[in-house]
Formats: structure tokens, sequence, C-alpha cells
């Protein structure tokens, strides 16, 4: 099994969402615990992305721990901010996928 975590600022996005979109996030959470083999990668294996109706999910898979944090949840319009922002935290995201939980 793979651990899988949501990021701080997603968890305040996930307040105010409704149930079919929370029942999505959950879902992907679950595949995501049996396989990091889930959603379309963007530009770099670690950095993927899942399509919901006209939102996406985005998380960052570490197979080497088994580890993914699900990091933003954003329409098309803010795909391309969302994705540059991930690639330039990188760092700061990888070392949170990498602590001890």
């Amino acid at each position: 099994m793979n651990e899988v975590f949501i990021a701080e600022p997603l968890n305040d996005i996930l307040k105010k969402l409704d149930k079919t979109e929370l029942l999505f996030i959950d879902n992907i959470k679950d595949k995501l615990a049996i396989s990091l083999d889930v959603g379309k990668p963007l530009r770099y294996n670690w950095l993927r992305e899942k399509k919901f109706k006209d939102k996406r999910l985005y998380f960052i898979v570490n197979t080497h721990a088994d580890k993914a944090i699900l990091v933003a949840y954003g329409d098309k319009k803010e795909q391309q901010k969302i994705i540059d922002h991930l690639i330039a935290n990188k760092e700061r995201y990888f070392r949170i996928i990498n602590e001890p939980f």
C-alpha cells in the first residue's frame, strides 16, 4: 500500500467542494493507495493530473518511497499557473513527500 497525503492548501479548497467532487478526490486517493501509476503525467513522471468534468486534480508521486501527495485542484483556466507553480516549487514538495509521516 502506498501512503497518500493531502497538502494543506488543498485541504482549504476541499472544504468548499460539493459531494461529487469530494467523492472523485477520495476515489483518486484510494487508487493512488493501490498504484502510483494514476493520471496523466505532466512534463515529468512525478507530476500528474486527473480530470473531473472541467476541473483537474494535481498530485506528486514518489515511486521510490511509495508516497503521493495531492497538491492542487482547479479548472482548465488555472492549469498552466498551477503547473508552473508546482514545477517552480518542486523541491519544497519533494521535501514534504520525503519526510516521515
